[in-house]
């Protein structure tokens, strides 16, 4: 039975199941895109600075048709956007005033006082309501999702949602022993994930098992390179951190030094320990294949019981030359017949799951378009290659609309043989700043002029 969503409110679509909601026809799938993006943007223009300056400067009012979007859709790299000084004098007025530029809430009222650490900056807006969590890329400059918790129920349902469809298991009524070989927690994206909806899939505290105890504090990653520097010149001491935090970096040191070594140890006692039952493992697909490889080499493999999940992301980092054939080892090796998979990005909720086909199915409420390498919008016909451009309409907090720095090739077609209805990713996805000299550059739709006077006003004042 074909269901009815709102358009004025994507959020609840992500309550709907995940089939009806690839069940829905083409032509009233992007009807219904086209006019949440118009009333999101219409309601967003005006009460969040930074898209203000954006749309002001390149004449955008409205949504008219989809491709409207393309001028006023955020460079990835604006989460990120701030000088860099403001996080090595630990300057959180600054830090603060510059996110204020990219959400809807007024972060003017956030209390500020002794506050000597990003972690505790993110821990101050937290209390006060906002969900902000980090990624970082190859520069090490982390960037800041200005996430609030009127994202926090879509954006669990979805997370729910999006892993029953990458795994064929439901993670509402099926509660099982989940393994991941990282971090306890962080303000991470992803360990910002595994702490607000992972533990409870798992089934509580109890039931989630995790490598390491302790989490990643978000300044040493802010501060890699600049610790790494004061280092190499014997000047740590000159720039202020807190002992505490330094003592956290050597143990991270360390524990980078003999990961493979815990790794090896940590899922030996964990295959032996749940050997016969059904459980649910994940990690990058790097440290999936590091451990399988290391077991089979050995000659063993995991005796779990049949339903068991694995799930993995991040690519094969560290693995330049694995072998072709590295996902049917892992399979082989941890006894399963599939590996959930996704796609998807820190800016946006609504990310992609892979089907049993062997592609990644994009959500009803991340709407994608592809640009073409002039900033131009590429027709969504056919099969398409191009910069991959999304705009996610659940956010109340921030702005959605986001061009990011991957080339992906996306089939219009609603012709997939898993069944499902939208526009499919390939997994032939790639950085362009992999083969273009480590530069992402993009070319903006509209004034180039205009988008540069948006970028240095987002940087600016901050």
């Amino acid at each position: 039975m074909a269901i009815s969503l709102l358009p004025d409110n994507p959020a609840a679509w992500t309550y709907r199941r995940w089939e009806d909601l690839m069940a829905i026809e083409r032509e009233e799938r992007e009807k219904l895109q086209l006019e949440a993006v118009r009333i999101n943007f219409a309601r967003m223009r005006n009460r969040i600075p930074a898209l203000k300056k954006l749309a002001d400067r390149q004449g955008v009012e409205a949504i008219d048709k989809i491709e409207d979007v393309l001028p006023v859709c955020f460079d990835h790299r604006v989460l990120k956007n701030y000088p860099i000084q403001i996080i090595e004098n630990r300057d959180f007025a600054k830090l603060t005033s510059w996110l204020d530029k990219l959400t809807a809430h007024d972060l003017t009222k956030v209390d500020l006082t002794g506050l000597k650490t990003i972690e505790e900056w993110l821990g101050r807006l937290e209390a006060y309501g906002m969900l902000v969590t980090y990624s970082s890329g190859t520069t090490g400059k982390l960037s800041f999702v200005p996430r609030s918790y009127d994202e926090l129920g879509p954006w669990k349902f979805h997370f729910f949602n999006v892993n029953y469809a990458a795994s064929g298991v439901d993670p509402w009524t099926t509660k099982l022993p989940t393994f991941f070989p990282g971090y306890r927690g962080g303000y991470q994206t992803m360990l910002k994930i595994m702490s607000l909806f992972n533990v409870e899939m798992a089934g509580g505290e109890d039931n989630y098992y995790t490598l390491y105890d302790t989490h990643i504090p978000a300044d040493l990653m802010a501060l890699s390179g600049r610790l790494q520097s004061a280092e190499d010149k014997g000047e740590i001491a000159s720039l202020g951190l807190d002992p505490a935090l330094l003592e956290q970096r050597q143990t991270m040191l360390e524990q980078g030094r003999h990961k493979d070594q815990d790794l090896d140890a940590w899922f030996g006692k964990l295959i032996e320990q749940f050997r016969g039952q059904r459980v649910k493992l994940g990690g990058t697909f790097s440290d999936l294949y590091r451990v399988a490889r290391a077991g089979l080499d050995k000659g063993l493999r995991c005796e779990f019981a049949p339903g068991s999940i694995l799930s993995g992301g991040g690519g094969m980092k560290g693995y330049k030359d694995a072998p072709d054939d590295w996902e049917d080892q892992v399979k082989y090796f941890f006894g399963v017949d599939r590996i959930g998979n996704q796609y998807g990005f820190s800016e946006c909720i609504g990310n992609a799951p892979l089907c049993e086909a062997g592609h990644f199915h994009l959500p009803p409420y991340s709407v994608p378009l592809l640009m073409g390498p002039d900033g131009e919008a590429l027709p969504r016909e056919g099969v398409q290659k191009g910069r991959l451009v999304l705009v996610d309409v659940i956010p109340l907090s921030y702005w959605g609309g986001f061009t990011s720095g991957d080339e992906v090739t996306i089939d219009w077609n609603d012709d997939c043989e898993c069944g499902w209805k939208s526009p499919r990713v390939a997994k032939t996805i790639r950085r362009f700043a992999e083969s273009e000299g480590g530069d992402d550059k993009i070319t903006c739709a509209g004034s180039q002029q205009a988008y540069n006077e948006f970028m240095a006003f987002v940087a600016g004042d901050a």
